[in-house]
């Protein structure tokens, strides 16, 4: 398999529209940064050169997503803002006949959402403090909602993928946002059942998907990721027991994780990465 880059510069300059990146789950925290960071730093991170890329953010809830109103206020139309609730898949179904129709194709895309503490669920110390209930949430969230964006948009994803396979040299990437915990082999502390077992299903998930690209002969590369220790919401109920330089704000993470998906071959594809470029044992 050769090593075909990500985000490579095109040589293919007939295509019929801009680069698309679309960030699902960017109403704030790391999605927001993801957002910001697409929009701002497309010339010199995907293209060499401007290339008028446009980013659709999604979130539950568009009208209160105050920060992406922001961002639409500084880019104006090359942020397409649309309702996707990861629990929903038909509204994934209908954003990607809204990506098709307004873009045709999509080059890049990123799974964000994640839950670990919301309303009464809580990150388990024991076994004996799971509940079906918070369990079944999290696998919604952090496994499923990915795998039913990969099903929708994947296909989107393909057009990108054939436009370029006369040597172009480039590929479209999903990058599922998992964790450290999801790891089997480097889990030697237990707990946080629900989120560590979801996020375990998701890379178990992704991995199909990218061995079902490759057995297609489809060019697209299926990885998921590990931003480190964000200080976001999601950390927030357990950040004060992390070192302080291992706590990194969302603009770092996601710097570093551009880094290391813009350099992502077809060979990452189906494996799991930190922020640092390291592969993480499932």
């Amino acid at each position: 398999m050769r090593a075909v880059r990500a985000f490579a510069s095109r040589t293919d300059v007939t295509a019929p529209v801009p680069f698309a990146t679309l960030v699902q789950g960017a109403s704030r925290g790391i999605g927001l940064e993801l957002a910001r960071q697409m929009l701002e730093r497309d010339r010199d991170v995907f293209r060499g050169k401007s290339h008028g890329g446009v980013v659709v953010a999604t979130c539950r809830d568009p009208d209160n997503a105050d920060g992406l109103k922001e961002l639409q206020k500084a880019h104006g139309d090359r942020l397409r803002v649309l309702r996707v609730d990861a629990k929903d898949e038909a509204s994934m179904k209908a954003a990607a006949a809204t990506v098709e129709r307004e873009f045709g194709r999509l080059d890049f895309m990123a799974n964000v959402s994640a839950v670990l503490s919301e309303g009464k669920m809580r990150p388990e110390t024991s076994i004996a403090r799971t509940e079906a209930e918070n369990m079944v949430e999290s696998y919604r969230v952090n496994a499923l909602g990915p795998t039913m964006m990969m099903k929708h948009f994947s296909p989107l994803m393909l057009k990108t993928a054939e436009l370029n396979l006369a040597g172009n040299a480039h590929v479209p990437v999903i990058a599922n946002w998992s964790a450290r915990v999801s790891s089997i082999g480097d889990n030697a502390l237990g707990g946080w059942h629900s989120y560590r077992a979801s996020k375990t299903a998701l890379n178990q998930l992704t991995r199909n998907c990218s061995i079902e690209f490759a057995r297609k002969k489809h060019p697209i590369i299926a990885m998921c990721v590990h931003p480190g220790t964000v200080d976001t919401k999601l950390s927030e109920p357990f950040k004060k027991n992390v070192p302080a330089d291992k706590l990194f704000t969302p603009e770092y993470a996601v710097t570093r994780l551009l880094e290391v998906i813009g350099g992502a071959t077809l060979e990452h594809s189906g494996n799991l990465y930190d922020y640092a470029g390291e592969k993480i044992d499932w």
